[in-house]
């Protein structure tokens, strides 16, 4: 596996409208796009910093993912996405050297992008996506 760049990191919030006066107000940052990823039950912002991109992540069930991660830890960060050039021959990869996967395939994500996610268990405590970009 290839891995080419940190491609986000993840935040969970309660509220991406409470948090914007923070990332663009106090930070300088500019929110580019705002989306709802419908299966994953979640609402995305995203801003660049660099090459590099923040995402915060709002639950829009409370039986989302997110919503119990607040629940259990608070807001924070919540994952680190790498980009590489193939989610699925990575997951492959992964899986041979014994790391634990929560997805065994890719699937969609915000702004279009195929991921994937390998358990905390795994990866030094760190939920850990892959990305891989659209051609």
């Amino acid at each position: 596996m290839k891995i080419t760049h940190i491609e986000h990191i993840g935040i969970a919030v309660k509220s991406i409208e409470e948090q914007l006066p923070y990332y663009e107000g106090i930070l300088g940052l500019k929110c580019y796009n705002i989306e709802t990823v419908e299966d994953q039950k979640v609402k995305t912002a995203f801003f660049m910093v660099g090459q590099t991109k923040i995402e915060l992540l709002e639950p829009t069930d409370e039986e989302s993912t997110i919503a119990k991660f607040i629940e259990k830890r608070g807001e924070g960060i919540h994952h680190i996405a790498y980009a590489t050039e193939n989610v699925n021959e990575a997951l492959k990869e992964m899986e041979d050297k014994g790391v634990r996967l929560i997805d065994k395939e890719a699937r969609g994500g915000a702004e279009g992008l195929r991921i994937a996610f390998l358990h905390p268990k795994s990866t030094g405590g760190v939920l850990t996506e892959l990305c891989e970009h659209p051609e």
